[in-house]
């Protein structure tokens, strides 16, 4: 009785005034603390160097 009084409890209506707060947390830029191993990961997976930071770089060269 009590794990379903928690979970109907859980389950609320966002109201349209909240929404604007939901990705607050994940719009910020440097918010992830994985975003430095993100951009990495993405550097390698392109096969480019320093492609993040505005600098031209390797890769294919196929635009």
């Amino acid at each position: 009785m009590g794990l379903i009084a928690l979970g109907i409890s859980s389950c609320s209506t966002v109201k349209p005034y909240q929404k604007q707060y939901l990705n607050d947390h994940y719009m910020q830029t440097n918010s992830l603390p994985n975003e430095k191993l993100e951009s990495e990961t993405e550097s390698y997976r392109e096969g480019m160097m320093g492609g993040t930071d505005g600098k031209a770089g390797g890769g294919c060269g196929c635009n």
